[in-house]
């Protein structure tokens, strides 16, 4: 798809400049994390309208797991990828030889700076037929295949029909600025060790830990 067209440039490249990038740029450079905070909320609340509006059959729970499977890490950066994000990345040597224009926290962070520097540059409406074009088209197939019932759900609901108790979680490390923690998560089932997860929020980490977990079991 064709990016919209921003009235104030320096706002478009201010989505994609990542924080390890200003100790190489010239002077009163500004990253991209404050756009980052707000295209979060954004995103949260078009998905979140969209999903409340369309599927007035699903309760709370249906919905959040839907919208998670929208907004989080792999999602946004999946979309990142699609969009060409990567290459307009601005990053530190150190940083893009590292691959960070392929990292996915740094993708599913710049869609969300690009998501809050459209909104300040352009308003809502180009915004919301932005983020519907880009993200919520994928809702129905989502839908179709039956496919938003949440890792954690599903690991619960197996183990407890093979007798085994419930999942426990653990969180087994924490990095990173108040602002932008990442958590990485272990979950346990009968007390061994069955899944590892990363994300943005310890939510995040368990469902990812919790798929994990139970492609292992499945496999048992």
């Amino acid at each position: 798809m064709t990016l919209p067209t921003f009235k104030n440039p320096k706002l478009f490249e201010q989505a994609f400049i990542h924080r390890s990038y200003l100790n190489e740029a010239p002077d009163n450079v500004e990253s991209n994390e404050r756009l980052e905070f707000l295209g979060d909320s954004i995103l949260s609340f078009f998905v979140s309208d969209y999903l409340y509006r369309t599927y007035p059959q699903y309760d709370e729970g249906v919905l959040t797991n839907l919208r998670s499977l929208l907004v989080n890490t792999k999602s946004l950066a999946q979309l990142s990828q699609e969009l060409s994000f990567g290459d307009l990345l601005k990053l530190s040597k150190g940083e893009r030889e590292a691959g960070g224009n392929k990292n996915q926290s740094l993708l599913a962070d710049c869609f969300e700076a690009f998501v809050g520097a459209l909104f300040i540059d352009s308003g809502e409406e180009v915004t919301k037929q932005f983020v519907s074009d880009s993200l919520l088209v994928k809702i129905p197939d989502i839908v179709a295949q039956k496919s938003f019932k949440d890792p954690k759900s599903l690991l619960q609901e197996y183990t407890q029909a093979q007798k085994k108790g419930s999942p426990v979680y653990q969180v087994i490390n924490e990095e990173g600025p108040a602002h932008a923690r990442t958590f990485t998560i272990e979950v346990k089932v009968a007390n061994v060790a069955y899944g590892t997860g990363s994300g943005k929020s310890k939510q995040e980490a368990e469902e990812e830990a919790a798929k994990l977990a139970l492609e292992k079991l499945e496999e048992k």
